[in-house]
């Protein structure tokens, strides 16, 4: 989606693998499965009671840490992940741009070496 999701974003995700630039509050929420790789900005108690699957934020202004609720998760720099797992986000990100013609998205990859730094991973 090239755009920003409401509320309440992929709660009870338990399989889907989706790419947004952005999201409003209680997104992640009761998620079991499945990703999200969110490319802006989020609302405040992401990721609550999020017993499985994985989010990848693009904290691009430094924010994300205080909207997250931390009850049940773990965050991790997407840069000390493996190698396999960061190639995936930036396919993920590469297809959001070939379906979206995303600006956000392109911005991002043209400029990896230093935006990659901005991703956070949520587990």
């Amino acid at each position: 989606m090239a755009g920003v999701a409401g509320e309440r974003f992929c709660v009870r995700n338990s399989g889907v693998h989706t790419v947004v630039e952005g999201v409003g509050d209680h997104a992640c929420e009761y998620m079991t499965g499945g990703s999200v790789t969110c490319l802006g900005s989020t609302g405040r108690n992401f990721g609550a009671g999020m017993s499985g699957g994985v989010a990848y934020i693009y904290n691009e202004l430094g924010d994300f840490e205080s909207k997250l609720n931390r009850a049940m998760v773990n965050l991790y720099p997407l840069i000390e992940c493996n190698s396999e797992e960061i190639e995936e986000v930036k396919a993920r990100i590469q297809k959001h741009i070939e379906y979206t013609g995303s600006v956000k998205g392109s911005h991002i990859l043209d400029n990896w070496e230093e935006e990659s730094a901005k991703f956070l991973k949520v587990m």
